[in-house]
């Protein structure tokens, strides 16, 4: 089931619902003890018990915790309240990539983040990401 509005999970209050994908249900929330809003992603409820699917959900929370770098979210708080397991990642404001490639592929100047963030210097730092075992 579906979080909805004024609905609290631990001391965060959903706001509203930001989009769905195949690992879990995102939520505008807000942060009661730090007065800040965020994204709250939850493991929908019919894989709570699903082991496979909780170890992957973990495993993203570490991954995004693993890494540091301002293209990034920032990871808040991971957690579990009456078998809802969550994931708190700092919230951005924008559209979403589905919305941002509706009409068509973005532009290299776009996704690269200027020419100092080229393919090439992106494919130099992966090293680094597979020895933070991503």
């Amino acid at each position: 089931m579906p979080l909805t509005p004024g609905q609290k999970l631990g001391h965060f209050e959903v706001l509203a619902p930001l989009g769905a994908g195949g690992m879990g249900e995102v939520y505008k929330a807000r942060d009661a003890r730090l007065g800040r809003e965020v994204a709250l992603k939850i493991l929908p409820p019919e894989f709570a018990h699903d082991r496979d699917r909780r170890t992957r959900f973990e495993h993203e929370a570490r991954a995004v915790a693993a890494l540091n770098h301002p293209g990034m979210v920032a990871l808040y708080d991971i957690g579990n309240e009456d078998d809802t397991h969550y994931i708190v990642n700092e919230l951005v404001d924008g559209a979403t990539l589905r919305a941002a490639l509706a009409n068509g592929p973005l532009p290299a100047r776009k996704t690269s983040n200027g020419p100092r963030r080229s393919p090439t210097r992106w494919a130099r730092r992966m090293p680094r990401a597979s020895r933070t075992a991503i």
